[in-house]
């Protein structure tokens, strides 16, 4: 049995150790480019329009009722929440969402979502993965599919890129390390540790790089094992990414004020205009993620609190991939892991409480028609009437706006079969 401690440590083992020699010896970290995966296979639709993603996930459970889908005639249900009209004929919102309303022609509400998981780590899991969770298998996170199927657009910057996203829900599962999102804290610091240490020279790092690059073909060339080889190509990447011109796009601070202001202020304004600018510059998937709808307790003021945080950005990313003309090739997605009750909870301060039978998702740009809701849930948004869309078919209808073959499938390293949306299928009807 080799007593190579490379062979016998697990990926957090071996992913610690090359990322802390890049420091030590380079200069440079590797995270940042664990997003960037190497070309794949050509998309299998090439009439598909959408490019790019940005999935905008609002953790803790969105309620429908007060947002996409309210029913201005059950008093009961409502609650606080009033209805407005919006500029689509036919559809409604709730009040909180004013600024939303005036892009909604652009907008497919997709009213009739159903889940199997009512709680929070497994319902975001699921809406991230297609699958339910198991302590055997790490499944990749959708973005790490759309990498993994329809490669990327940018030979330098990161494919995958995840802005306030929790690493559990972003990763690269069984596919490995590369095909994970490079992960964003704050928008305004934007790509941390992707430039050279000041305290290292240019001759100095060069001289470092060539050193290190003559020892992993040594070491490649006596234990020629994949991982191994993996991070090999991450040390290419990392030094590929450091001297891409391109890296500009993760700077908000290019942003003239004009953009700025009709964006506003706050943590998810500057999120989904570092995604506006990383699509621009070739980046194929980008999630943002607004916490805080957990609102079991005091609903409507949570709701309208968070609301006041999407409302003005949502419409701002809408509105100026449309004047950039970037909007028909960006699928906009908005999406949540459940909706919430229509009960009302008096002893609970007006609060309400999970609910993955019915909810709402929604879908802009990217070859979708606007101005529509697809399914149907009843009088009181229990229940979803017509037009059933589960999590999984969500995921296949991206999947088939990207071009992508959600039926295609891949082995895992036990050698089971996974599709990028498992049973799910497309909702067709929705595209233009």
């Amino acid at each position: 049995m080799s007593t190579n401690p490379w062979l016998k440590a697990g990926e957090p083992d071996r992913r610690r150790f090359m990322s802390t020699a890049a420091r030590t010896f380079l200069g440079v970290h590797l995270l940042p480019v664990f997003g960037p995966a190497l070309a794949a296979a050509p998309v299998t639709n090439p009439k598909a329009k959408a490019k790019h993603v940005i999935y905008l996930f609002m953790a803790g459970g969105m309620s429908h009722l007060d947002t996409f889908d309210p029913k201005p005639k059950k008093k009961d249900v409502m609650g606080k929440t009033e209805t407005i009209a919006t500029k689509a004929d036919g559809v409604q919102l709730g009040h909180y969402l004013k600024k939303t309303a005036e892009v909604a022609d652009k907008l497919c509400v997709i009213n009739s979502m159903n889940s199997t998981q009512g709680a929070h780590e497994q319902g975001s899991y699921t809406m991230h993965t297609s699958y339910g969770m198991r302590g055997t298998v790490r499944h990749p996170s959708l973005g790490a599919w759309v990498l993994k199927l329809g490669g990327r657009l940018h030979p330098e910057l990161p494919g995958y890129v995840a802005i306030d996203s929790s690493p559990d829900l972003t990763g690269g599962g069984f596919f490995g390390a590369k095909y994970g999102a490079a992960p964003v804290g704050s928008p305004e610091e934007g790509l941390r540790d992707c430039s050279r240490a000041p305290a290292v020279s240019p001759e100095d790092f060069e001289r470092r790089l060539s050193l290190a690059d003559k020892l992993n073909r040594q070491f490649h060339d006596r234990y020629p094992n994949a991982d191994v080889k993996a991070y090999e190509e991450l040390y290419r990447e990392a030094v590929s990414l450091m001297n891409s011109k391109d890296l500009k796009a993760f700077d908000l601070r290019r942003e003239n004020e004009a953009t700025r202001a009709l964006y506003g202020p706050g943590r998810f304004a500057q999120g989904c205009m570092l995604a506006r600018r990383l699509v621009e510059h070739g980046v194929r998937f980008v999630e943002v993620q607004l916490g805080g709808w957990d609102t079991h307790y005091d609903n409507f003021t949570g709701v309208e609190g968070r609301c006041r945080e999407f409302d003005q950005a949502y419409a701002a990313l809408i509105t100026d991939l449309q004047a950039r003309g970037k909007l028909d090739e960006t699928l906009v997605v908005v999406a949540t892991e459940f909706g919430r009750t229509p009960e009302i909870k008096a002893e609970h301060q007006g609060g309400r409480d999970h609910h993955p039978s019915a909810f709402s998702c929604v879908l802009a740009g990217g070859g979708v028609k606007g101005g529509i809701k697809h399914g149907l849930t009843d009088a009181s948004g229990n229940k979803v009437r017509s037009g059933i869309v589960t999590v999984q078919d969500f995921n296949a209808t991206i999947a088939h706006a990207l071009g992508i073959n959600h039926e295609e499938v891949l082995m895992s390293p036990t050698r089971r079969p996974f599709t990028i949306a498992d049973k799910g299928k497309p909702v067709t009807a929705v595209f233009a």
